[in-house]
């Protein structure tokens, strides 16, 4: 494969519920979709399983997680969010807000773009970017 095809297609992530997660996966990200599912012995014990994404990428989220999701506020090590671009965040922050999901924190906006994260009760927090630029160097600018 060429060298431009190097991407991330899909982190796998462990959930107390499945369905939960998939909603609020789903009512931020319209375009994500259960890919598939099912169920499977998982060092004896049967979870459930659903690829959640778009034909490019996607979470590969296993059921019956156990113990308190990551903190993003530790030291430990591990995954502290995991970052959503999207057109129109004030979109997102309405539908998840609305449908029970509510805010973290969010940031001070950067002149070339916005930002907000949510952190819902077992799934890894998650950041919505909306990028106010096509340049890369304002897009990627932390000076500001």
């Amino acid at each position: 494969m060429p060298h431009d095809t190097d991407r991330l297609e899909h982190a796998n992530v462990t959930v107390q519920d499945i369905d939960r997660a998939t909603r609020f996966l789903t009512t931020a990200l319209p375009s994500w979709r259960i890919r598939g599912g099912g169920t499977m012995d998982w060092f004896g014990k049967t979870i459930r399983w659903q690829h959640v994404g778009t034909d490019d990428s996607y979470l590969a989220l296993q059921g019956g997680g156990e113990g308190a999701r990551p903190d993003w506020q530790t030291h430990r090590l591990g995954v502290k969010h995991l970052g959503f671009v999207v057109s129109d965040l004030d979109a997102v922050v309405r539908r998840l807000t609305e449908a029970g999901f509510p805010v973290d924190h969010g940031v001070p906006d950067h002149p070339h773009r916005r930002r907000v994260y949510f952190s819902p009760d077992d799934l890894v927090q998650a950041e919505f970017i909306q990028y106010l630029s096509e340049a890369p160097e304002q897009r990627h600018s932390y000076a500001d």
